[in-house]
């Protein structure tokens, strides 16, 4: 199992022989308010060849309406059930919704959608393949159903934010030190990290070394492992 940070929420994995991208965001400029930090590791175009998008969310940085529309018409693009009809009204073809908790089958990866907190419509998503558990957050707060994935999933890695802004996207370092602990992953790969307010009133000192940090003044046995463009990190069991 592979893992390479493409840039801010866009992730490959790559398990069991499949290719799998998360919120898939490959604008360079970002928009009036926020600024992209780095462009993506990938292309659109050099990474269409996947065979599974999950989509937590339709934000801008969070989904791509070119990439949406370049996708053969058969490739699932999983988004909660509640948003599937914007994912769709963003370009993507063949969408499969999915409620909270519920699983569906694609060739021998697992795909359940679990609750997340965050405006709009969100949710996430455990990835189950080659006997290895991921949890992809997308853009969540800190919630009470995090012990619930923890105690179904036995976690090896969870992608979930864990920086803020003065207007909260996402949790911030406390808060996602919280989430350590109901999740209880072997590894954390912080992600949100590609875009920056581009006023410096809306900036704060929170980063994901400083997150770091604090998981390990808590004694907590999670790994964190910060990867920027292009890094990877791969299972090592």
């Amino acid at each position: 199992m592979k893992v390479t940070m493409i840039g801010h929420s866009t992730v490959l994995i790559e398990t069991a022989g499949k290719k799998i991208l998360t919120d898939p965001y490959f604008g360079v400029w970002g928009n009036p308010a926020y600024k992209r930090l780095a462009p993506p590791f990938k292309t659109r175009t050099e990474i269409e060849a996947v065979d599974l998008v999950l989509v937590s969310h339709n934000h801008w940085d969070h989904t791509d309406s070119r990439y949406f529309r370049a996708l053969a018409a058969d490739l699932p693009v999983v988004a909660p059930r509640s948003a599937a009809w914007i994912t769709r009204a963003k370009g993507a073809k063949n969408v499969v919704g999915l409620g909270r908790w519920e699983q569906r089958q694609f060739g021998p990866v697992a795909v359940t959608a679990t609750p997340a907190l965050h405006m709009g419509l969100p949710g996430g998503f455990v990835i189950e393949a080659e006997g290895k558990t991921i949890y992809f957050a997308g853009d969540t707060y800190l919630g009470g159903f995090m012990k619930e994935i923890g105690a179904k999933f036995n976690l090896e890695l969870a992608l979930m934010p864990v920086t803020t802004f003065r207007i909260p996207m996402t949790m911030g370092e406390k808060s996602a030190v919280r989430a350590v602990e109901a999740l209880r992953p072997r590894t954390v790969i912080p992600i949100h990290l590609g875009i920056l307010p581009r006023s410096p009133l809306l900036r704060t000192g929170e980063t994901p070394e400083g997150f770091r940090k604090r998981v390990q003044d808590a004694g907590l046995k999670t790994e964190v492992v910060i990867l920027r463009e292009g890094g990877s990190w791969t299972s090592q069991d």
